[in-house]
């Protein structure tokens, strides 16, 4: 039996996308594909008129040294909640952005980030990047208001409780764009 030129390239794109989807260097190649796109896509608001308001703002979380924080206490104020994992691309991905929009706005929007993943790998994940953000795990039900089949989703709350951005996938949270919107919540 032959074996033609074709069906070698086709057997080495085979392993390389095996390579991509099933290995630690491909998880990279994901993150980094994320980040691409994550720079052109920055989050938009929800129409007035589509926006759903957090009516039940209770939702225990509890941070890495195990203190709880109950949403509830958080209510009248800008809240940004992001929804990640470290197995996660996107998640990955967006994160310098937050790291970079938490330094600037941590002491006037309530910043939490609800991580769906185990304690020991988030604390490794977040020394090994140098990390300073807010991370919470779940210990009550998420609010309704707040619930996705997908991650990363983001979330952004006004003062009214009103869910102004409601968005899945990666994006440029350190945008201009999100700034804006930020400053202008906090000026209502």
């Amino acid at each position: 039996m032959k074996i033609t030129k074709e069906q070698i390239g086709n057997v080495i794109w085979i392993v390389a996308i095996l390579l991509i989807l099933f290995t630690p260097v491909g998880f990279h190649v994901r993150v980094w594909v994320n980040k691409v796109v994550a720079t052109v896509i920055s989050p938009s608001t929800v129409d007035e008129r589509e926006q759903t308001v957090l009516e039940n703002y209770h939702w225990e979380l509890i941070d890495m040294e195990g203190h709880k924080m109950n949403l509830k206490s958080k209510e009248g104020q800008v809240v940004l909640i992001n929804v990640w994992a470290t197995w996660c691309p996107p998640c990955v991905a967006e994160l310098p952005g937050f790291a970079t929009l938490y330094a600037d706005y941590k002491d006037k929007v309530v910043f939490a980030f609800v991580a769906n993943d185990e304690k020991e790998k988030v604390k490794t994940f977040l020394e090994k990047k140098g990390y300073d953000l807010p991370v919470y795990f779940q210990a009550s039900a998420t609010p309704k208001a707040l619930e996705s089949g997908s991650i990363p989703v983001t979330y952004i709350i006004n003062k009214k409780g009103d869910v102004v951005v409601d968005k899945t996938g990666a994006a440029n949270w350190n945008s201009d764009k999100v700034r804006n919107l930020l400053d202008q919540l906090l000026a209502e």
